[in-house]
């Protein structure tokens, strides 16, 4: 007898929804009864997270993190709050997160805010390396593509602790932001961020007072 699985997939390309649900269909059809829903924003999101009861709790969900902003749920702004949003109510959801960017930054705080149990950058993933992810996510295992897997093996062999707001200086600075203007993505005071920038210098042994060659170095060492 097939198990049933309730899978909740976001997308604002319709397109992409549909090769998702004819990828998850085809690799379920043996073992599987699949129902799944659909939403193209995070309004439509929440919308199918609220109306479902928890007796009929989403088995699996594939977000992408790139979304339009919800208009009816302040502080849900992308993917990420989506996918957080879905495992408070329902907690033994397994989420598979794809996005399309690529940043050691950006890869960081996807782990470290929702911790999926899959992790897909898009221009790593075809079709059947989709299958893989649903196989060994269903299987309860983690499932990373290889940009993560990348990314995770430079953080190990780094020897540099880097907290979460000096990631984020490092991040907005390879942007191209001045060192002036950071306060207004960052909130601490401009000195409280020369500071910190002086002491990752130190941390990475940067001499030179170029940002330039503080951001190589950080890339470098997979920080972003």
């Amino acid at each position: 007898m097939k198990k049933k699985l309730k899978v909740l997939m976001v997308d604002d390309h319709p397109m992409i929804l549909e090769g998702y649900k004819n990828t998850l269909s085809d690799f379920c059809e043996e073992n599987y009864k699949v129902e799944i829903d659909t939403a193209c924003n995070c309004d439509e999101a929440i919308y199918l997270i609220d109306k479902t009861p928890k007796s009929k709790s989403y088995d699996l969900a594939l977000i992408d993190v790139q979304l339009p902003i919800a208009t009816n749920n302040a502080g849900i702004t992308s993917g990420e709050g989506i996918a957080q949003y879905l495992k408070k109510k329902f907690s033994r959801a397994k989420v598979i997160i794809l996005t399309m960017h690529n940043e050691s930054t950006r890869i960081h705080n996807i782990l470290e805010k929702v911790n999926p149990q899959g992790l897909l950058i898009k221009t790593d993933i075809s079709f059947s390396e989709l299958n893989h992810a649903f196989e060994q996510v269903l299987s309860q295992k983690i499932y990373y593509s290889s940009t993560v897997n990348d990314h995770l093996r430079k953080m190990v062999t780094n020897d540099v602790s880097v907290d979460q707001i000096n990631l984020q200086i490092l991040y907005h600075l390879s942007r191209g932001v001045r060192t002036k203007n950071l306060t207004n993505h960052i909130n601490l005071s401009l000195s409280a961020i020369e500071k910190r920038k002086n002491q990752l210098k130190e941390k990475l042994h940067v001499k030179s007072e170029s940002d330039e060659r503080l951001i190589e170095e950080a890339r470098l060492r997979g920080l972003i």
